[in-house]
């Protein structure tokens, strides 16, 4: 048996505390000196962490989501120089002169064994979000038994050995910390047996050469599923991704180490099923012609960067958003003299406060009424698109235009908050937003969402829909105007809006009669205390 060494993260330079993004190998992995084991990514860097040497992976000593810094382990590590391809070939002995012998092997005894929570960093009551398998599932080590989720990261359970699962004590919802016990799963373990002895007359036994030996069992084979379908190879956060877009990772191509799936290979799905290249009928996507490979460089000088991750996630959603739901947009303008004389004047309460008062904020409290008048606006569509789901709270959406690409945070109950409450929350999440320290939980849950381009410019714009959100406002840039009061023309600001809105459950009337209600509350405050 070969040695088996701790693996340590070897030095990074200044960076510490680094989050690990993705595992590149699994228990019972064989590698190659410096072949990459994990990821790593800061706010600055993405790096890939190699191995000191070849040999096959034991043990794992970190997840996905875990912080790790210089000389923290990662993993343990059986030295290749220690398996069976370095030990000498066996010298044949003669039938005639050959010695008696008593063999062993091994059989397998049924063991049962507790399935504790491992290390899983400073975290501590963490929601299980998901629970991957049942009572009577068969299942392989390392295979995912639950998904927890935090603040700041997704991470899978694995199973610490092969067996059968007897108990699960364990459900969605629970909260969990390192070293509970979560279930028992009913493995094997080798017991000696002794075999019978073998005398001289006995014909002798075909020795396996040095190659058969150490040729290890295929690892790029996923272990079967109970249903007999393998297991996709992929980190939480490609599981995740995948879930959000409604993609199964068992239809899915890995094109990573060892097969292993990752988030281009789930996008790439989608995109294929997006131009028909897929079998799409059971999901009902319709078929669009692919896009053609262009060498653009024919014609000039070229230079090649890649998308951010924020808008290589936000662009596969709105793709889908924008092919899968029927947008209608309905434009309208309001009268905002008034309350923008207001607001001015609320400017020296609110530095008082430390508070930046914006327009936004009164923007929120309107919306919150017209959405109670028109509730069909705070709904979504179930999966099946057969029943309509209408929220009982008020978390609205507020796009921020980030140096990474748009993020949309989402500001809690609004109707239960005053402007000044909203205003001071704004500031806060829109200075996190550019920081890139928003959590995905800061982004979820939203009912409708706000594009607000009026401090950069333009007219009118159809946002699209922020699924499952049924419905979208845009703003645009205020402007006077002259209006006419009946007797002669005065200027006015007049603030351009619209609205995107899911065919499927907002009819044209509804629509209108939604704009019309919002543009009265903004021309008239008044009415947010009636």
């Amino acid at each position: 048996m070969g040695q088996q060494i701790t693996v340590t993260l070897p030095d990074i330079g200044d960076f510490k505390d680094v989050e690990v993004v993705e595992l590149l190998v699994s228990a019972g992995d064989t590698i190659a000196a410096e072949d990459s084991v994990l990821t790593l990514e800061t706010d600055k860097a993405t790096m890939e962490i190699p191995g000191p040497q070849a040999g096959t992976i034991v043990q794992l000593l970190v997840q996905v989501g875990d912080t790790v810094s210089q000389g923290d382990p990662i993993l343990l590590l059986e030295t290749a120089s220690g398996t069976a391809a370095a030990e000498p070939e066996p010298v044949p002995v003669p039938v005639e002169s050959a010695p008696t012998l008593t063999a062993t092997t091994v059989a397998d005894k049924p063991t049962e064994q507790p399935i504790h929570i491992p290390d899983i960093g400073d975290f501590k009551d963490v929601e299980v979000v998901e629970v991957l398998v049942s009572v009577g599932d068969t299942i392989a080590a390392e295979d995912a038994l639950l998904t927890l989720e935090t603040d700041k990261a997704t991470m899978e359970i694995p199973a610490p050995c092969a067996g059968t699962i007897q108990t699960l004590q364990i459900q969605v919802g629970d909260r969990i910390n390192q070293g509970d016990q979560i279930g028992v799963v009913q493995t094997t373990a080798p017991e000696p047996v002794a075999m019978p002895e073998s005398t001289a007359s006995a014909p002798p036994t075909p020795q396996p050469t040095a190659a058969s030996a150490a040729a290890p069992a295929p690892a790029e084979t996923p272990p079967a599923e109970p249903d007999g379908q393998a297991k996709p190879h992929a980190a939480p956060g490609v599981r995740r991704f995948a879930r959000e877009l409604g993609v199964a990772l068992q239809q899915v191509t890995g094109t990573g180490r060892k097969g292993r799936i990752l988030k281009s290979d789930v996008q790439n799905h989608v995109k294929q099923a997006l131009a028909g290249q897929t079998d799409t009928t059971s999901s009902g996507t319709f078929s669009l012609p692919a896009m053609p490979e262009t060498d653009y460089s024919q014609w000039g000088e070229v230079e090649r960067k890649p998308l951010s991750r924020i808008k290589k996630i936000s662009g596969q959603h709105l793709h889908k958003a924008w092919l899968g739901i029927p947008h209608v947009t309905q434009f309208d303008e309001a009268d905002i003299t008034e309350l923008e004389a207001f607001r001015k004047s609320q400017k020296k309460v609110a530095e008082k406060q430390d508070i930046k008062l914006t327009f936004m904020p009164f923007l929120l409290k309107a919306l919150t009424v017209a959405l109670a008048r028109y509730p069909q606006f705070n709904a979504s569509l179930s999966a099946d698109g057969a029943e309509l789901i209408y929220k009982q709270y008020c978390h609205l959406g507020v796009a921020v235009d980030t140096p990474k690409g748009l993020m949309v945070p989402v500001i809690r109950d609004v109707d239960q908050k005053s402007v000044f409450d909203l205003a001071r929350e704004l500031m806060t999440i829109s200075a996190r937003a550019r920081k890139g320290t928003l959590t995905a939980q800061d982004m979820q849950g939203g009912c409708l969402s706000i594009s607000s381009l009026g401090g950069i410019g333009g007219t009118q714009f159809t946002p699209i829909v922020n699924a499952p959100e049924v419905a979208i406002l845009g703003v645009s840039r205020a402007a006077m105007q002259p209006k006419w009061d009946g007797a002669a023309f005065q200027p006015r600001l007049i603030m351009p809006f619209s609205v995107s809105y899911d065919h499927r459950v907002i009819d044209g009337a509804e629509g209108v009669r939604f704009t019309t209600c919002l543009a009265s509350l903004l021309s008239d405050i008044r009415q947010l205390v009636l």
